[in-house]
C-alpha cells in the first residue's frame, strides 16, 4: 500500500512533478539559461523581501490577524513564519510526516471563535491522506485523520461549525468540526448519465462567507460544482474551468467567482453566483501563464499564478489590465495568498524553494 502510494505522487496535481523536476535540474539548455535569470518585477510592485525555505514550496497561507504565514513544503514539513521579520517560529512536523515524506497540500488557519482557547490553530491536508489539527505555538499535532486518498484540500464554514476536506477522488468529506467526526460523503450519483457531482480529482473547495451549508468545488472534470452539507449530490454546476489547485476563490460582496484553468486560452474566467453565467473572460497576459493559483486581492483586483511561464500577476478588476507581474521565477507557481489587510494587501507568492513577498510600490 505504502509503495502503491508513493508510486501515484506523480498525479499529484497534474503537471506539477515535471514543473519541480524542470525547476531542479532542467530539461536542455534552454532550462539551464532560463533558472539563470533573477526574478524581476514590473509595474506597480516590488518584492518586500523573500523567505528562502528548505524544500519546494506546495502551498501557504496568512493568520487570521496577518501575523504568521504558515508554508507547506513537498516533504510535507509546514514552516511557519513571522510575518514583522521573516523568522522562522514554528516547524510543524512529525513522525508519521517523516515516515510518509509526502507534501502536504493545503493550509487553512482555523477561524477564531470568542470561546476558544487557543489561536491560531492551524488544519492542513497531506498527498499521504492524513488531515491533521496543529497548535502551532507549541508544534503539537492536536488530532489526525487518515483518509483513504490523497488530501489535496479543506474549508471552514463561516460558523466554524463543519469542515469539508477533498481529494484524488471524487468525494468530498464533510466533518462535524468540534468532534472531528465524518457526518457525510458528498459524491455523484451512481449514473454517469447524470453530472451532479464530480468524476475526477477535486482541488479546489470553498464556502460561502454569508451561508454556513453551501460551497463550491473544482477539479479535473471542467466543471465547478455547487453543493448543500445537507444534500449527497450537488444542486447545480457550471462548466469550463478545468482546475489543478487552489484557483477557486468567491467574492461574497459581489457574489463572483473567480476561477483558474490550467491551460493557455480562457484561462481566468468571472462568473455569477447566483445563475453560474459567465461574466468575463480576462484577457491573457503577453507572457501567459498556465494557472494553477487564482484569487481576489482585496475588491479591486485579481492575482494569479501559474507555470510555462513562472510568474504571478495582480490584474485590475475593473479594466482587466496587469497592473503588477513578477518573472522569471525559478519554478511554477503552485500557491499564492494574500494577507487581508487594508486596501493593498501583500501577497505572498510559492516558487521552488522560496517565498516572495510582494507588495504595492
Amino acid at each position: 500500500m505504502f509503495a502503491l502510494q508513493r508510486a501515484s505522487v506523480s498525479s499529484l496535481t497534474g503537471s506539477f512533478s515535471s514543473d519541480l523536476t524542470k525547476s531542479a535540474r532542467g530539461s536542455n539548455a534552454g532550462d539551464a539559461f532560463f533558472r539563470k535569470l533573477e526574478p524581476s518585477v514590473d509595474g506597480n510592485l516590488k518584492i518586500a523581501h523573500i523567505i528562502e525555505t528548505s524544500g519546494d514550496v506546495m502551498c501557504c497561507r496568512y493568520s487570521e490577524d496577518s501575523s504568521l504565514l504558515a508554508v507547506g513544503l513537498a516533504n510535507g514539513a509546514i514552516k511557519v513564519y513571522s510575518t514583522d521579520n521573516s523568522a522562522m517560529l514554528y516547524n510543524l512536523t512529525d513522525q508519521e510526516i517523516l515516515d510518509s515524506s509526502l507534501p502536504c497540500t493545503s493550509i487553512h488557519f482555523r477561524p477564531h471563535q470568542n470561546e476558544d482557547k487557543s489561536k491560531n490553530l492551524l488544519m492542513a491536508t497531506y498527498a499521504s491522506g492524513m488531515v491533521k489539527l496543529w497548535h502551532t505555538a507549541t508544534s503539537t499535532c492536536l488530532h489526525t485523520t487518515h483518509e483513504p486518498r490523497q488530501s489535496l484540500n479543506l474549508a471552514f464554514n463561516n460558523q466554524v461549525s463543519t469542515y469539508i476536506t477533498s481529494g484524488s477522488d471524487e468525494k468530498i468529506y464533510i466533518y462535524d468540526e468540534p468532534t472531528r467526526k465524518l457526518i457525510m460523503t458528498c459524491e455523484p450519483s451512481p449514473s454517469k448519465n447524470v453530472m451532479d457531482g464530480h468524476r475526477a480529482r477535486v482541488f479546489a473547495i470553498q464556502f460561502h462567507a454569508q451561508d454556513r451549508h453551501e460551497f463550491v468545488s473544482g477539479g479535473w472534470d471542467d466543471t465547478v460544482q455547487f453543493w448543500d452539507t445537507r444534500v449527497q449530490h450537488s444542486v447545480r454546476k457550471l462548466y469550463g474551468p478545468h482546475i489543478c489547485g487552489d484557483a477557486l476563490d468567491i467574492d461574497f460582496q459581489h457574489n463572483h467567482i473567480i476561477t483558474g484553468s490550467w491551460r493557455k486560452e480562457f484561462n481566468l474566467q468571472i462568473w455569477d453566483y447566483a445563475s453560474g453565467n459567465l461574466i468575463k473572460n480576462v484577457p491573457a497576459d503577453f507572457t501567459s501563464s498556465l494557472l494553477y493559483c487564482s484569487q481576489w486581492l482585496g475588491k479591486d483586483h485579481i492575482s494569479v499564478g501559474g507555470s510555462d511561464n513562472n510568474m504571478a500577476r495582480v490584474i485590475d478588476r475593473g479594466t482587466l489590465q496587469t497592473t503588477g507581474r513578477i518573472l522569471d521565477l525559478p519554478g511554477g507557481v503552485y500557491t499564492i495568498d494574500n494577507d487581508r489587510r487594508g486596501a493593498h494587501p501583500k501577497l505572498a507568492v510559492g516558487s521552488a524553494r522560496n517565498i516572495y513577498i510582494l507588495e504595492k510600490k
